[in-house]
């Protein structure tokens, strides 16, 4: 067997040197993948304590294919996120909504000794995508898992909506350009000034601070509210701002409790994941 190279989580948070190996043989559609990038999500942060291998923001090259593979062979260059298998003929899946499979891989769930914290890695072709020419490794990296969030959070999304994001981070400057590039009208939320002048950059067609305001105002009201930061939004602003029928995604991950005020429900709001 074939031994490479993965760094693994430990108690005291640095990530380990280890190895972990490759069957002679690849099995069904399983792909061997040499990895030449990889993003840095704040899921990683979550996972760095565990003995687990680190990283599902990857792209890289296809080395070796399984005897079922249909699509990808040698030398393509790939990318993989956070959900890298599922049963594949549930009902979720049959509509597309692997995520929701009752049987599905994630990250630090399943697959353990995998990741792109490595010099290879081994995922099955139906959870790998080849990446664009134009696009770097290092540009596609991150898009894995923090673009497919956004992307997601978007779908159906109408050029006449107006959307909200809440936050600046690594979600949030995504979110900003690909709602714009959509044509919508984003209205960006940050606690303060500071990310103001990188907000229009991306996109952003309003920008408001929120710290110490009593009260938002939005040209329009908003259809959509991606929130991308880690503090719990504080609903007494943000609320009025909404749309009726609007939708609200909560996307980032903080520790406690996520709390739904009961006016969402009155006004036909939706929350999604």
């Amino acid at each position: 067997m074939l031994s490479f190279t993965v760094f693994k989580g430990q108690p005291n948070g640095i990530p380990k040197k280890s190895t972990t190996t490759k069957p002679d043989q690849l099995t069904g559609d399983n792909v061997f993948v040499r990895v030449t990038a990889s993003g840095l999500c704040g899921t990683d942060l979550h996972y760095k304590h565990l003995d687990i291998v680190l990283g599902h923001e990857g792209v890289g090259v296809v080395e070796a294919v399984g005897p079922d593979c249909r699509f990808l062979k040698k030398g393509d260059r790939v990318g993989w996120g956070y959900e890298v298998d599922s049963c594949g003929h549930c009902l979720e899946c049959l509509q597309g909504k692997e995520i929701f499979c009752p049987e599905r891989a994630l990250y630090g769930v399943k697959n353990l000794d995998q990741g792109s914290f490595a010099t290879h890695a081994i995922w099955r072709e139906a959870f790998l995508h080849p990446i664009p020419e134009g696009l770097s490794d290092v540009d596609a990296a991150p898009l894995q898992c923090g673009g497919a969030t956004m992307f997601t959070a978007l779908d159906n999304i109408k050029p006449s909506d107006t959307v909200g994001i809440l936050g600046v981070g690594g979600l949030g400057h995504l979110a900003i350009q690909f709602a714009a590039k959509m044509g919508c009208r984003v209205v960006v939320l940050s606690g303060s000034d500071r990310k103001r002048d990188e907000a229009f950059r991306l996109g952003a067609h309003e920008f408001i601070a929120t710290k110490g305001a009593t009260e938002l105002k939005v040209s329009w009201p908003l259809n959509r509210l991606l929130v991308t930061a880690a503090a719990p939004p504080n609903w007494d602003l943000i609320l009025p701002t909404m749309a009726p029928r609007s939708a609200i995604y909560p996307l980032s991950v903080a520790s406690g409790n996520f709390e739904i005020p009961v006016p969402i429900t009155c006004a036909a709001w939706a929350m999604q994941r």
